[in-house]
């Protein structure tokens, strides 16, 4: 059997090139499926995990935490069963979430899905804009500070480094598909850690030299500098944050389609849950325990962005080029999804047109690569609206929050609940149906008010700024 790889270069691939369904043979691994995880999950979010700790304390922040990451493993694995239908070995393959919600729920489930997923990834890449002119401008700050003394006014507008970011990820995004982004992840995943165990080494220094605050197994305090109302504003977000933290349904699909066939895929990739999961939890735990203990009730919303540390100041630098060289990677893990689902709905309706299907290979010496004029001009368009969104709306604790509550029940929870009961035909009012459908719901109480605590803390920094003109 020989198949036609692509019309402009009439390459033919042999079956055995070939996976089951006719495409180019899958070749990742448990390691690479666990590299995409850690390189989604570990984002500068778990620099937050400090500050949402001191809002919730010592007993609540840990608790939540690592419940939220057993619910995770435990859901993420109903999802890897539900990739192959009917069966989860031998089965047709599910290539996006709305397509299993499809599959197994039908309705109009799968748009709910889609308007979910897809409206969170690319609040995702906007956040990621924040976060890397943040840490740009914190790096600036810093130099700033170590010349002129910590009284020293530096200050500095983030617009022209999300403008920079931008211009980068446009070049980016001309990567073709999800398939050819294993060393970008692999180089983002490996700063993911740099940053992290960097912050976690100066609040341990902090700590250990007893200069550590006060903490409280209850979080911050109401008194003068907090009224109670705000402490339950903060005790909201902070649920956004960490359920942000947990999050990485967004692309859980397209890890999966990267998996070879043997042994079957619902089983590497539930090795791949929780190595991912595991190391993800001890990180959030290590990072945010020791930023809370060396800074307590004033604990900053980014541990190496909020000025928590000054000296070393190039140690503080490095954490934030950590930061910026991962935000370039994992803007591109979560942006790719969200490309391919707009051009394959292109390519459906509109089969015939070159200009949406044809491929224009270049030659550049030994280097040959294509290019494709939709994937072109949608791509650019969608980087610069993200943009100049991210420069309209530039709070990234409030952003995160908001972002983790929207998409934490309906990807994490409810999704893969009503997929499992449908799978296994799970009668209505059993114990199993029960206990799902509460957990259900109380994951559901927990993102509202995740939900509600970030939009009234974006609402206040909203009143104070000036459109395009904030400095930091």
């Amino acid at each position: 059997m020989e198949v036609e790889k692509g019309v402009s270069s009439k390459h033919y691939l042999t079956s055995d090139e070939l996976d089951d369904d006719g495409r180019i043979k899958r070749t990742g691994s448990v390691l690479t499926a666990t590299t995409h995880i850690i390189t989604v999950v570990v984002g500068a979010g778990v620099l937050a995990l400090a500050w949402a700790i001191a809002q919730l304390g010592w007993i609540a922040g840990i608790s939540v935490m690592i419940s939220f990451s057993c619910i995770s493993i435990y859901t993420y694995n109903l999802i890897a069963d539900s990739y192959r239908y009917p069966d989860p070995v031998y089965g047709n393959r599910n290539y996006t979430y709305m397509q299993a919600v499809k599959t197994y729920l039908g309705g109009t489930m799968h748009v709910f899905c889609g308007l979910i997923q897809y409206t969170k990834l690319a609040g995702l890449t906007m956040g990621y804009t924040i976060t890397t002119s943040t840490s740009i401008v914190a790096i600036k700050k810093l130099i700033c500070f170590h010349k002129n003394g910590h009284e020293a006014y530096c200050k500095f507008s983030n617009n022209p480094y999300m403008i920079g970011f931008g211009i980068l990820q446009i070049l980016l995004s001309q990567i073709p598909n999800f398939h050819k982004l294993a060393l970008l992840s692999t180089v983002a995943a490996i700063t993911s850690f740099g940053y992290a165990l960097i912050g976690s080494s100066l609040s341990l220094a902090i700590v250990v030299s007893g200069k550590g605050k006060a903490t409280s197994l209850y979080g911050t305090k109401v008194g003068p500098e907090l009224s109670a109302e705000d402490k339950i504003w903060r005790v909201f977000s902070a649920l956004g944050n960490i359920a942000l933290a947990c999050s990485y349904a967004t692309v859980v699909y397209d890890i999966m389609d990267i998996l070879k066939s043997c042994p079957a895929e619902n089983k590497q990739m539930k090795k791949a849950n929780v190595l991912g999961i595991t190391a993800m939890t001890m990180l959030f735990l290590l990072c945010g325990s020791l930023g809370y203990a060396a800074f307590g009730d004033h604990t900053p919303g980014n541990i190496l962005t909020g000025f928590g540390f000054y000296e070393p100041f190039w140690l503080v630098a490095l954490g934030n080029v950590c930061i910026i060289i991962h935000m370039v990677g994992a803007y591109q893990v979560l942006a790719q999804p969200l490309f391919r689902i707009v051009e394959m709905g292109a390519n459906i309706m509109w089969p015939r047109s070159n200009f949406i299907n044809k491929e224009y290979p270049i030659k550049n010496g030994s280097i040959t690569f294509s290019i494709n004029l939709f994937r072109l001009i949608w791509r650019t368009i969608f980087v610069i609206v993200a943009t100049i969104i991210a420069m309209a709306l530039p709070f990234f604790n409030e952003f995160l929050a908001l972002l983790g509550a929207f998409g934490f029940w309906p990807l994490i929870i409810f999704f893969p609940i009503q997929i499992h009961i449908s799978q296994k035909q799970i009668k209505r009012l059993s114990l199993k149906w029960c206990v799902l459908q509460l957990l259900s719901f109380v994951c559901f109480l927990i993102s509202v008010a995740a939900a509600v605590g970030s939009i009234h803390g974006i609402s206040k920094h909203v009143n104070k700024y000036k459109l395009f003109m904030y400095k930091q």
